[in-house]
């Protein structure tokens, strides 16, 4: 070890940002094998065992045993020699020493030691969900990426909506945001397709790693193209990568469609050409409701329901969260389908449908 080791309080609660000193194990100018424990700490729901990171002599201890240290702050440094003098510092540990780490962050501790050691700047990190190791090297991959991606001149306007998927739904997605003239697509992420390429004149930017530069150069929207109709895990995956990403998803409604005054619409909502949402019908988070279906009066869709082109609910249907309706499917008025559901093309439903229930295509439900 050439140069001192500050040793640092971890996050050791990605909600409590201050920890108790249980208990002190070294002492002032006392040497320390690598490993060696330094501190035990405590918080309301952990314990946490400090140990040193290398071999050194402990410097500067700034705290005492029952002080209660905040996130960041300075404990001691690990020297190279006993002779060694640790630079003075104004405040104690124990005082409110600023951490870096920016209101409401929600970081694991083994990601927050992976961001600090990697420079990661935790400001471009999402607030809200908590922040995992895996999270911050895929921002990590992102930032690396920053300075080979093509960013698309307007990538920060207000109407800059981001397309996560270039397949089919893709395309539709893409035809379907300039139809609404309130948006534009800026790019398109799809990990099976080259940098350089476009769909429908929208320019493919890269995979998923990307999102973090694109998020950072100041796109805010996106739209998720993964139609989910071979497994909606799938399309439930982007939702999860783009919502961890800090994007926002606008509605998307054509503008021949029909949306009653009364029914109310989620976030991430596609609505596509020629489609019905009737009064008091309530849709929720990442419906798709596409091509001509229609969704009846009192209607109630949980989120991320995917209605294919032709489906046909009556009034006071439930569908649950993640089911598929497929083409000409009709569905009898109050009948409950669950969520995870599978309802083929073409299928009658004239009863309730239980959670992870199959209709083949072109049934009568119940047979």
């Amino acid at each position: 070890m050439s140069a001192a080791l500050a040793v640092t309080v971890p996050l050791i609660n990605p909600n409590e940002n201050e920890a108790r000193l249980a208990a002190l194990h070294v002492k002032e100018g006392q040497k320390v094998k690598a490993g060696a424990p330094l501190a035990t700490l405590e918080t309301t729901k952990s314990t946490f065992e400090l140990n040193a990171e290398t071999a050194g002599y402990v410097a500067g201890l700034q705290a005492a045993e029952g002080d209660v240290l905040r996130a960041g702050a300075l404990l001691c440094y690990l020297a190279p020699t006993k002779s060694w003098k640790a630079p003075k510092v104004e405040t104690k540990a124990a005082s409110a020493v600023s951490t870096g780490i920016p209101e409401g962050l929600r970081i694991t501790q083994p990601a927050l030691l992976l961001a600090q050691q990697e420079g990661l700047d935790l400001a471009a990190l999402p607030i809200g969900p908590i922040i995992t190791e895996a999270q911050v090297r895929a921002a990590l991959q992102g930032a690396a990426m920053a300075a080979q991606l093509e960013i698309p001149p307007g990538i920060a306007a207000d109407n800059a909506v981001l397309v996560y998927g270039g397949g089919g739904h893709g395309k539709a997605v893409i035809e379907l945001i300039r139809a609404t003239g309130a948006y534009e697509p800026i790019g398109v992420l799809d990990d099976g397709r080259a940098p350089g390429e476009s769909v429908l004149g929208a320019p493919v930017l890269g995979g998923g790693a990307a999102l973090a530069a694109l998020r950072a150069a100041g796109c805010r929207l996106a739209a998720n193209a993964v139609g989910g109709i071979g497994a909606m895990s799938s399309r439930l995956h982007v939702f999860e990568r783009l919502n961890a990403a800090g994007f926002v998803f606008p509605s998307l409604l054509h503008p021949s469609a029909v949306v009653e005054p009364s029914a109310r619409l989620g976030a991430g909502v596609q609505v596509f050409p020629h489609a019905y949402i009737g009064s008091d019908a309530e849709i929720g988070f990442g419906c798709i409701v596409n091509t001509g279906a229609i969704v009846s009066h009192d209607c109630v869709l949980a989120e991320a329901v995917n209605l294919a082109p032709g489906a046909i609910l009556a009034g006071g249907v439930h569908v649950g969260e993640g089911t598929l309706v497929g083409m000409g499917v009709t569905v009898n008025l109050n009948v409950q389908i669950g969520a995870g559901a599978r309802i083929g093309n073409s299928a009658v439903v004239k009863a309730d449908v239980p959670d992870g229930g199959v209709v083949r295509a072109g049934a009568v439900w119940p047979s």
